[in-house]
């Protein structure tokens, strides 16, 4: 596995951080390829996502929430019968700073990709780095102007 990770503060609380990122189906307001996250269980620890790919296409699998530590850490990870073309997850680490400000840390890992599914994959993490840096630059703005 491959890992994309930035670190940025923000002025919000971490219980206001770790709140809006835990359902994971806000992730589309800060992903711009992501196109949705749908919660397949009540609780949310399951979800369908739906990413942009190259020439119109759509790739779509589920994740689990592996790790889910309010309000210091949530990870997740693409579920076992998922196309193996698309291995992926994430961590967000919450640190509270004191005074309203919160220390965020995302990190997403991902399988170099392959198989037939591999241009698209291939395609979608073109400069894995870059897209995490704009994701929480743009979390800042969204979070800090709430």
């Amino acid at each position: 596995m491959e890992t994309a990770t930035h670190r940025i503060e923000v002025q919000a609380p971490a219980q206001a951080c770790y709140d809006w990122w835990r359902p994971l189906t806000r992730l589309p307001e800060i992903f711009s390829d992501v196109e949705s996250v749908e919660a397949l269980t009540e609780d949310g620890s399951r979800t369908r996502w739906k990413v942009a790919g190259p020439a119109g296409k759509t790739l779509e699998w589920e994740a689990r929430i592996t790790e889910d530590a309010a309000p210091h850490r949530i990870a997740w990870t693409t579920v076992d019968a998922a196309d193996p073309d698309v291995s992926n997850g994430g961590v967000v680490v919450f640190e509270d700073k004191g005074d309203g400000r919160t220390g965020l840390e995302v990190s997403l890992e991902y399988a170099p990709p392959g198989g037939k599914v591999g241009a698209a994959v291939a395609s979608l993490l073109a400069d894995p780095q870059r897209k995490v840096e704009r994701a929480c630059t743009e979390f800042k703005r969204v979070i800090e102007t709430r």
